[in-house]
């Protein structure tokens, strides 16, 4: 079930007062005190085969049960995954970086070799 937006502003409004924190996840609007608050912005951009290779992986773990979750996805589950997947790399993400007021704070990682 997912949070109401007053508890998910309360959580986030929580989670930034600490000293030091880190949150992951997709750009939405609501985000945008932790963008300003944050010292750096990890962007992960693997390669688009890469992620959709670890969907296609975890539907055959959660379908096999060898995935401890318990969720199950059925075949029409990860066609929308994908299709909000390629959507979000393409033209999403691509947006949110090139509008984002917080570029200077950036780190790009395409692959692991980048972390290093």
């Amino acid at each position: 079930m997912k949070a109401s937006e007053k508890q998910r502003d309360q959580k986030l409004e929580e989670y930034l007062s600490q000293e030091a924190w880190i949150i992951e996840g997709v750009y939405r609007a609501w985000i945008e005190p932790s963008l300003s608050a944050a010292d750096k912005i990890v962007v992960l951009k693997p390669p688009l085969s890469l992620q959709e290779t670890r969907i296609w992986k975890r539907y055959e773990d959660r379908a096999s049960g060898t995935d401890k979750s318990g969720k199950r996805e059925t075949l029409e589950d990860i066609r929308n995954l994908l299709e909000w997947n390629t959507k979000y790399n393409l033209e999403k993400l691509p947006h949110f970086i090139k509008n984002c007021e917080y570029k200077d704070k950036f780190f790009t990682v395409t692959n692991n070799l980048d972390i290093i």
